[in-house]
């Protein structure tokens, strides 16, 4: 879908988004990101939640449901708190919808049908993107422009692929040559017939004809390279080869880490990555960035914020950049300011350091004051915890068995407020949102669960509440244990049984303050 949008000069690609079956009611945001993500570094840029069932009992909750598809619905516990979420996918799109998406090659897919996708063969190797075209594409749209392949909305391509098939329409062959003439650059064997009977004998004769020109005699010889008028037609290479052999770097180079996908957009005044740790644990990484002049900057989805990555290293191949992604983290690496000076830093200073550790760590401790929702069949009073614990390992069955939103309470001393102030809840089970000092500051619902709370805290007693709310499940799986007229949950298609084991909830943490230099 993202290449037919790309050859097609289409800006959005749209996706049934986040579509999953079992596991009822007992899915949050932080367990789609991971998905959501690969999927943006693949070209999906107008994501369409699946799915919204319509609920039109108000007696009957969690209500309808279906066997597929996440629970986005109004009865949902995590309903009114994912618009965190929401905000977080719309950063997104919004930012992997500008510019252009940056490939090296197109894989033409071939003409024999039925042909709904391409392969890529050969593989295309780490830190290079790609596209799959078709023949009309080909034909009516792609010409040759500085020995690249562009398109007339602005994509361009180094290396056209021709896909391990025999056969090749004469009209479509006619147009490759012309634009290996015209200095393109195509991989891949010699097409040898038709595949289409019309003018039938002839087109064979023809393809024969024009491949003899393109790939030359035929000598048996497992790697070609044809030089064909200001272009080259080679074959029996990998993609490594002909990348080397063309001095074409990778556009984002990782050695050695396989876990962080990317995908690049190009602005006229600068780049856009977006880089995505695939991984359920933190990396820390040093990718080049095939880029040179410009000064990288972080921009945060999760919460809009942006700031400069002072500590990067510019040279004639591109732009290394240490980054730390905490797990599952990803981020918009930007680059559009020009560098100037001595703003390409070598990281020696510490106040170049991208990351930089917390000047300090400072526990929250003491006693929570932990208030649930006895609407929702929670302890009416509130509840002391003496440390943070998960509500499914309880021993009062109604915390245990608890599905909503519950709001933790404590405080903390804070004697120096210099730099950035930021609360690290660790983890959340599924999402939470804070308010200090009667100020609300945001929430988290995915690593790495932390927020600045620079804005609202003071010198001295901070007063902090944390509202949590999980799935329901535990609440379903409890309701089990009760005669089934006497159930207040209600579904449509109900899995759980007495038996199925409870879901982790609540405030794990440990929740800590930490001051950063920035």
């Amino acid at each position: 879908a993202s290449s037919t949008a790309h050859i097609y000069g289409k800006r959005k690609v749209s996706a049934e988004s986040f579509t999953a079956a079992g596991n009822t009611f007992g899915r949050y945001p932080a367990m789609m990101k991971q998905r959501g993500d690969r999927f943006f570094t693949e070209g999906i840029n107008n994501t369409l939640l699946h799915v919204y069932i319509h609920q039109p009992y108000e007696d009957k909750k969690p209500g309808v449901n279906a066997w597929f598809g996440n629970e986005f619905n109004r009865f949902n516990t995590w309903f009114g708190d994912m618009d965190m979420f929401i905000d977080y996918l719309k950063r997104c799109n919004y930012m992997l919808q500008q510019g252009l998406y940056t490939a090296d090659v197109a894989y033409f897919i071939g003409e024999d049908a039925p042909k709904m996708t391409g392969v890529q063969d050969p593989p295309l190797p780490a830190g290079y993107s790609f596209d799959y075209i078709n023949g009309e594409v080909i034909r009516e749209r792609l010409t040759v422009r500085d020995g690249k392949f562009v398109l007339p909305d602005g994509m361009s391509y180094s290396v056209l692929v021709l896909p391990q098939l025999k056969t090749m329409r004469p009209e479509l062959l006619e147009k490759i040559d012309q634009l290996v003439r015209a200095g393109g650059i195509v991989l891949g064997p010699r097409p040898e017939r038709s595949p289409s009977l019309a003018n039938y004998g002839e087109a064979d004769e023809r393809i024969q004809e024009l491949a003899a020109g393109l790939w030359g005699a035929t000598d048996g010889e497992k790697t070609t390279i044809n030089r064909v008028g200001k272009g080259l037609v080679m074959d029996g290479m990998n993609l490594s080869e002909v990348f080397r052999e063309l001095q074409i770097r990778p556009d984002f180079e990782t050695p050695g880490v396989d876990s962080v996908l990317y995908i690049h957009r190009r602005l006229p005044d600068g780049d856009i990555y977006f880089v995505s740790n695939q991984r359920n644990r933190s990396v820390s990484i040093d990718p080049q960035f095939r880029v040179t002049g410009k000064a990288p900057e972080f921009w945060n989805a999760l919460d809009g914020s942006v700031r400069d990555l002072p500590e990067f290293t510019v040279s004639d191949s591109g732009t290394v950049v240490p980054l730390e992604l905490a797990a599952y983290e990803s981020a918009f690496i930007i680059f559009r300011k020009d560098v100037s000076g001595n703003e390409a830093g070598s990281g020696q200073e510490e106040e170049r350091v991208n990351f930089p550790s917390p000047k300090k760590v400072i526990p929250v401790t003491g006693t929570w004051q932990v208030q649930f929702d006895s609407a929702a069949r929670g302890p009416v009073e509130p509840v002391a915890f003496e440390d943070l614990i998960d509500w499914s390992k309880h021993p009062d069955p109604a915390i245990a068995h608890y599905s909503g939103t519950a709001v933790y309470r404590n405080s903390f001393l804070l004697e120096d407020t210099e730099g950035r102030i930021h609360l690290d809840l660790e983890r959340v089970i599924a999402l939470a949102k804070v308010t200090v000092n009667g100020k609300e500051v945001g929430g988290v619902w995915t690593p790495p669960y932390s927020l600045d709370i620079t804005d609202a805290v003071k010198p001295g007693e901070n007063q902090v509440k944390i509202k949590v709310v999980n799935t329901w499940a535990n609440r379903l799986i409890g309701d089990q244990a009760l005669p089934e007229g006497e159930r207040p949950t209600w579904l449509t298609v109900n899995p759980y049984k007495t038996s199925s084991p409870l879901h982790p909830a609540g405030l794990l943490g440990p929740v800590t303050i930490e001051i950063r230099p920035y």
